[in-house]
C-alpha cells in the first residue's frame, strides 16, 4: 500500500502594497474626521459683526416691503438674560435662608421655655423676643451670693440646660452681667463694673466647658448702667441684679445705605426691640 503524501500549505502575509493600501485609506478616514470637526466648531461660533452686516444687507434688500423685516436683537441680550437669572436665584436662596434662619429661631425660643419652665413660673427667668434675638434673663439671686462672682452649684445645671439647647445652633450668644448700683459688700470685688464683668465670664466659661465653640461667646459688664427698675427701691434693686443671656438670632443681612445719601436722622428703634439691656428712655 502506498503512503500518503501530505502537503503543508505556507502562511504568506499580505503584500506590502495591500498593507500601505490599508495606512492610506486610515488617514484619509481621520482627516475627514478632522475636517468635519473643524466644520462644525466653525458653524458653531457665531460672529456678531457678520451677524450685524448680514442684517443690515437683508433689511436693505427687503426695505421696499414694510411687512418683511428683521429684528436686531442687541448685544447684550443674552448676557442681560442670565444677570436676571442669577438675580432671581439669589433671591430665592436669600428668601429660603431667611425662612430658615426663622424656623432655627422659633425652635430655639421654644426649647428654651420648656427648659426654663420652672424658673420662669417662679418669676426667677424671663425670655423675650426683640429685633437683636431671644433674651434669657436670670435672677442673680439663685445664681450668686451677694457681692461673689462664684456660681452656686444648683445654678450651673440651670446654665447647663441653655447650652444643651444652644449646643447645636449657631447663634451668637452674648452674656451680659448687671448689678444694682450698690457698692460691693464684702470689699473683694472692687466695683460693680468688675462684679459685673465676673459673674458674665463664669457664665460664659459654663458654656465653654458644655461644649458651645468659644467663637460664639462674648462676655460683657454692664454694672448698674442697664436698669430695668428703680435702684430706690429693694424690689427694683432685685430685678436689676441678673444675667442676661442674648441669643443674636436676627438676620446677618443689611441694607446698605447708597453713597451720598446720609441718614437724614437719628434711626428709630422700636420699643423692647434690643432686649433688656436697652430699656427705652
Amino acid at each position: 500500500m502506498r503512503a500518503r503524501t501530505v502537503r503543508k500549505r505556507r502562511y504568506v502575509p499580505e503584500s506590502d502594497e495591500n498593507h500601505d493600501r490599508w495606512l492610506i485609506s486610515y488617514a484619509d478616514l481621520v482627516t475627514l474626521l478632522f475636517a468635519f470637526f473643524v466644520v462644525m466648531y466653525a458653524i458653531s461660533q457665531v460672529n456678531e459683526g457678520k451677524y450685524r452686516v448680514l442684517s443690515q444687507s437683508l433689511n436693505s434688500a427687503f426695505a421696499s416691503n414694510d411687512a418683511v423685516r428683521l429684528i436686531e436683537l442687541p448685544a447684550n441680550q443674552q448676557n442681560s438674560a442670565m444677570q436676571i437669572q442669577l438675580d432671581q436665584l439669589r433671591a430665592q436662596r436669600a428668601a429660603q435662608k431667611e425662612q430658615e434662619r426663622r424656623e432655627r429661631a422659633e425652635r430655639t425660643k421654644v426649647d428654651l421655655k420648656k427648659a426654663l419652665s420652672a424658673l420662669t413660673r417662679d418669676g426667677q427667668a424671663t425670655v423675650t423676643e426683640g429685633a437683636l434675638g431671644i433674651t434669657v434673663d436670670l435672677d442673680a439671686r439663685f445664681l450668686f451670693g451677694i457681692g461673689e462672682a462664684t456660681l452656686e452649684p444648683a445654678a450651673r445645671d440651670i446654665i447647663g440646660a441653655i447650652a444643651r439647647v444652644m449646643l447645636y445652633s449657631d447663634f451668637p450668644l452674648v452674656i451680659e452681667g448687671h448689678t444694682d448700683n450698690s457698692a460691693s459688700r464684702d470689699g473683694r470685688v472692687g466695683s460693680n463694673w468688675e462684679l459685673s464683668a465676673l459673674r458674665a465670664a463664669v457664665v460664659t466659661h459654663v458654656f465653654a466647658e458644655q461644649g458651645i465653640i468659644p467663637a460664639r461667646l462674648t462676655a460683657s459688664g454692664l454694672a448698674d448702667q442697664r436698669p430695668l427698675a428703680d435702684n430706690a427701691t429693694e424690689e427694683g434693686r432685685t430685678k436689676n441684679r441678673r444675667v442676661s443671656i442674648r441669643i443674636e438670632t436676627y438676620s446677618t443681612d443689611r441694607t446698605a445705605v447708597p453713597a451720598g445719601k446720609a441718614a437724614s436722622g437719628p434711626v428709630e428703634v422700636p420699643e423692647g426691640s434690643l432686649g433688656s439691656s436697652f430699656p427705652r428712655l
